[in-house]
């Protein structure tokens, strides 16, 4: 049982409150009797609830509200009961008679006469007639309209239309209820009702006597210039409750990672480059030295566009890629053999990767030393599952330099992974058409075991050599959407491009 020691001024307040009268109060009551607004009188309540000092019944009540147009109806009534009374007066009426008298509500109002039968349509030569179906005598309020004046008149709650409407069964009285906020003329509300009541752990403190002192709430620099504070009491803290969450502005997840590996490779001296999304199939396959009937060139992993454009290199680079992939150019190099096809290098495609970026710079820039990297959006035909999208970011990087060799860009792939997290970094040999030796990059989690995330090799002298560089060129390609994945506890990777501000809010921000 608490002691009143550990009781606030304001708990103080609310027990001795509760303990002038038996029974139980509502938060209005009690908020009048103590002076303490609704809102605080109820957080102290649950905290003296917590501590067993009283009790809080909760009753959720429904409340009924009219429409603008419910009020109207109440007041006018109902559309289909204003058009039978005219039907009856005229003894019928075609649809036109309707529309003069009802303007654009006579839909309104003829199909309710239909579906609740009070008229039926009869036909005379060309025209349709609208016919009562009963006698002005049998004309007496439907249920519908019973509540509507039932609620006009302030009977809001369940309780008082069951009452007023004796006799009609609860089945009945809700599945008008339904039919008129479908119809927009009633509006649903509900509203929790508490009832607090003190207990005999209370009532037991109350008897041991309680005074209400003042309490400071904040040391303020004027309680402290004065010294008034001194001999005053103080408000309790708990500060083992729970604080309010409070969520700080902060940049998507995924683009901090994109922004870490941009800052790991900027500072390991490398220059970040831009290309064009739309690229060639000469810069994109051909260059890299990609036969022309190569499976991923085919429609079904490439998105192409239904044009051409001349090949933005110079003739003679043109020539030497032609070369190369018919008998091997001047290399000790069979090629692939057959006519290289100019037309097919002039075809027009959404990059399948940013390696057509790296490699036009380095066709411009073919004198040592060349340290870029490129991270950008890549486009492949895929079916979109939890680890393939047809649109994802890419990560390529290039070394040229004299002397450079397999094992600098092992140390390089090695410290790039380490700085993004991943201490354990193995390398297994691999295959790209590109390049000769290859190797695949693995890091390791403890959940998972090793993970593949990219690709890196020394490019062929069948590529450098058409584009005018003489020296290697040590190349990688890293998935960042499953390193991202890993990072970020996924295992969807659609979940990285999705606005869900639950996930953004909560999710972990890391250097």
């Amino acid at each position: 049982m608490a002691d009143t020691d550990e009781l606030t001024t304001t708990e103080k307040r609310v027990l001795l409150a509760l303990g002038e009268e038996s029974g139980e109060w509502n938060q209005r009551k009690l908020s009048e009797k103590t002076g303490i607004n609704e809102d605080a009188v109820m957080q102290t309540a649950f905290m003296l609830a917590q501590k067993g000092l009283c009790e809080i019944k909760e009753e959720k009540k429904i409340y009924y509200y009219l429409t603008e147009e419910g009020k109207e109806y109440a007041e006018k009534g109902l559309p289909e009961r204003r058009a039978l009374d005219f039907l009856i007066d005229k003894n019928g009426a075609n649809i036109e008679e309707l529309r003069t008298a009802f303007g654009e509500r006579v839909n309104i109002a003829t199909n309710w006469l239909l579906k609740k039968k009070w008229a039926r349509i009869e036909k005379r030569d060309a025209e349709r007639f609208l016919m009562p179906t009963i006698v002005q005598e049998e004309l007496s309020p439907d249920i519908d309209e019973k509540i509507l004046k039932i609620v006009n008149e302030g009977g809001t709650e369940w309780e008082v239309l069951v009452n007023r409407l004796e006799g009609t069964k609860g089945g009945d009285i809700n599945s008008f209820l339904t039919q008129l906020i479908s119809r927009n003329l009633l509006e649903i509300r509900s509203h929790v009702e508490r009832k607090i009541a003190i207990t005999e752990a209370g009532k037991e403190i109350l008897s041991q006597g309680i005074s209400v002192e003042e309490e400071i709430a904040q040391l303020t620099p004027e309680l402290i210039r004065t010294g008034s504070w001194r001999g005053r009491k103080f408000k309790r803290y708990d500060v083992n409750l729970p604080s309010k969450e409070i969520f700080p502005a902060k940049i998507h997840p995924y683009q901090r990672i994109l922004d870490r590996m941009r800052r790991i490779f900027t500072e390991m001296g490398f220059i970040e480059i831009k290309g064009e999304v739309v690229q060639s199939a000469f810069w994109n396959f051909d260059a890299l030295f990609v036969p022309q009937d190569h499976p991923a060139r085919e429609m079904q992993d490439t998105f192409y566009l239904a044009t051409r454009k001349p090949i933005d290199a110079p003739e003679e680079l043109i020539k030497n890629v032609g070369q190369m992939h018919e008998h091997g150019g001047s290399l000790n190099s069979r090629g692939w053999g057959g006519r290289w096809k100019r037309e097919l290098g002039e075809e027009l495609l959404l990059r399948t990767h940013t390696t057509a970026v790296t490699l036009n710079y380095l066709a411009s820039h073919p004198e040592p030393p060349v340290k870029v990297f490129c991270i950008d959006r890549v486009y492949r035909r895929e079916t979109i599952d939890p680890t393939h999208i047809p649109e994802f970011d890419q990560l390529e990087g290039i070394i040229m330099d004299k002397g450079v060799t397999f094992s600098h860009l092992l140390g390089c792939l090695s410290t790039f992974y380490k700085k993004m997290g991943f201490p354990s970094i193995r390398f297994r040999p691999g295959y790209f058409p590109y390049t000769e030796p290859s190797v695949e990059v693995e890091v390791y989690m403890r959940e998972r075991g090793w993970i593949e995330l990219g690709g890196a090799g020394i490019f062929r002298e069948e590529v450098t050599n058409p584009i005018g560089v003489k020296y290697p060129v040590l190349a990688w390609g890293l998935g960042i959407g499953r390193l991202a994945m890993i990072r970020l506890g996924l295992t969807d990777i659609r979940d990285l491009y999705q606005s869900d501000i639950d996930w953004l809010r909560k999710t972990r921000v890391f250097r």
